[in-house]
């Protein structure tokens, strides 16, 4: 029997009403499992590469291997600049949730100057996505504690050991070796800048420079997959870096260090060439500079200290010092008049201690003038020229030679221009003549200017290492070497490079070699006291000039 409600019910129209709701209710979960159908789709089929890239990069880094640096050793393998072990503290950015403060808070506990925070500034402007940029280089032992108890609670930073720079003989070689530096922005305008990925320094001045492409190496690279917090997990992949090359060199770090202490604390500046081969024996500048200084950023203030010192610290005088020859030229400009026939070995010349010219008034001073018995006149040779510096004798030489004829027999001995020594900064003096005077002063050239000239003085300009390189035609009769600090980069043989020889008669040379031997050993010769207690040979000159 129905119950009077059942009587109401429209059981068909119920039955339409579930069907429609249920259709509905299909139709969407249909629709819902086929957008998650095509999202799992399009994740694990269609964007599986795109996305598995994302992950990597979260994942797994590139970090490069620095080369290690070339060393640079003397004739007897003796390491002058090579490479020891350092702790760097790097930041990877991307790691750091506020990577402002935390570079704040090591720059507290690593006491950071604000030359080390411009220098993070202007790596981290150039760094890689996922790349450590150095914030301290060279750490000390304390300073690496205090960061490394805490490197769990500082998400990004990371602690490196790398190879860097080390001169063991300091300021002894400092002009010699030069150093290497922090890279610049400048520096990676100039480098290939795919070569210095995770170098942190060049070559800034001598050898270093000189010889960059070959000392520093090819970079390699190591892919690691690392942990939520950047820390290195395992290495995927490694390509080994290719070491820089090796250069030797001709110089003697003994004999280098005998110089030094004959310098002592004198200024001035010693150079020892093999006239067999022009290779550099030894070369010293005093006062010099001490190149680990440089390797990981002088501060202003040492660094103004060594540019501003009175005594030019920075000034390789070997090379780029500019001096008056003084009497260090008269064997040069006697061989070239012995050349030209203005003179013969036995030409002689009245010293009454002075010289005058023709129709002046003026005498011009013999410096070097001895005392020759009984105030007479002397007549002197060639060979006492030489010996006892007799400048009146090149008074007279230089006013018959004239200055045009004094500079061209000069010029093959290499004066007045850069010897191509394989360093930098070299100068090239000065050897001037009418036509130099006039283009550079915009003056006509005097008589008594060419007397001057005579005994090494006036406008003429040498370095050190250029009276060298003329030493070694007088010492080789004619035959030169391109003067060379490095004797043999890596496998290959770069020094010994000849040049023009100076044609002259053999009587000629003999001449002057005779004339420079008493200087040493004749009992009048000026440079008589270095003979004392020696058992061999020596031939020189002296020389004296107005600095």
């Amino acid at each position: 029997m129905l119950r009077p409600l059942d009587a109401l019910r429209d059981t068909r129209r119920e039955w339409m009403i579930n069907r429609s709701r249920l259709i509905a209710a299909l139709v969407g979960i249909s629709t819902l499992l086929a957008v998650l159908i095509y999202r799992y789709y399009s994740l694990q089929i269609t964007q599986h590469d795109d996305f598995l890239t994302q992950s990597d990069r979260n994942r797994i880094r590139v970090e490069p291997i620095p080369a290690p640096r070339g060393h640079i050793v003397d004739r007897k393998g003796r390491i002058l600049a090579g490479n020891k072990p350092t702790f760097i503290i790097g930041v990877i950015l991307e790691r750091s949730e506020n990577p402002i403060a935390l570079i704040e808070t090591l720059a507290q506990r690593l006491s950071l100057t604000q030359s080390e925070l411009e220098a993070f500034r202007e790596r981290s402007s150039r760094r890689r996505p996922f790349e450590a940029v150095p914030l301290k280089l060279g750490l000390e032992d304390a300073e690496l504690a205090s960061v490394a108890v805490d490197l769990h609670q500082l998400p990004g930073v990371v602690v490196d050991a790398q190879l860097t720079r080390y001169y063991p003989y300091g300021n002894e070689l400092g002009h010699v070796l030069g150093y290497v530096g922090r890279l610049s922005a400048a520096d990676l305008r100039e480098l290939d800048q795919s070569q210095y990925q995770g170098t942190l320094h060049t070559g800034k001045v001598g050898l270093e420079k000189r010889y960059e492409s070959l000392l520093h190496g090819k970079p390699g690279f190591q892919h690691v997959e690392t942990n939520a917090h950047g820390r290195v997990l395992r290495v995927l992949e490694r390509q080994s870096p290719e070491p820089g090359q090796d250069l030797t060199l001709y110089l003697d770090l003994d004999l280098q260090r005998e110089a030094v202490a004959a310098l002592g604390e004198q200024r001035g500046a010693v150079v020892v060439l093999d006239p067999l081969t022009g290779g550099v024996l030894a070369m010293v500048s005093n006062p010099s500079y001490d190149p680990n200084s440089f390797v990981d950023g002088i501060s202003f203030a040492d660094y103004a200290m060594l540019r501003d010192s009175m005594d030019t610290p920075l000034l390789n005088r070997a090379l780029q010092g500019q001096y008056p020859p003084g009497s260090t030229i008269k064997p040069i400009l006697a061989l070239g008049a012995l050349a030209e026939g203005y003179i013969t070995p036995e030409t002689t010349v009245a010293d009454p201690g002075w010289y005058q010219l023709p129709g002046d008034d003026r005498r011009y001073r013999d410096w070097t003038l001895r005392v020759r018995g009984s105030g007479h006149a002397e007549k002197v040779d060639l060979r006492m020229a030489i010996a006892e510096s007799c400048d009146t004798y090149y008074y007279d030489l230089a006013h018959r030679m004239g200055i045009d004829t004094m500079a061209e027999l000069l010029a093959p001995f290499g004066l007045g221009q850069v010897t191509g020594i394989d360093t930098t900064g070299e100068q090239q003096g000065i050897l001037p003549n009418t036509e130099w005077k006039q283009s550079a002063l915009g003056e006509a050239w005097f008589p008594g200017e060419t007397i001057s000239a005579g005994i090494g003085q006036g406008y003429m300009l040498a370095t050190p290492l250029q009276l060298a390189q003329a030493t070694m035609v007088i010492a080789n009769r004619g035959d030169s070497f391109v003067p060379s600090l490095v004797y043999r980069a890596g496998g290959l043989i770069v020094g010994g490079a000849k040049r023009q020889s100076v044609s002259v008669a053999d009587e000629h040379w003999q001449a002057i070699l005779t004339g420079m031997i008493d200087v040493v050993h004749s009992p009048r010769g000026t440079a008589k006291s270095i003979a004392r207690g020696i058992d061999y040979q020596i031939a020189g000159k002296t020389g004296t000039s107005q600095v």
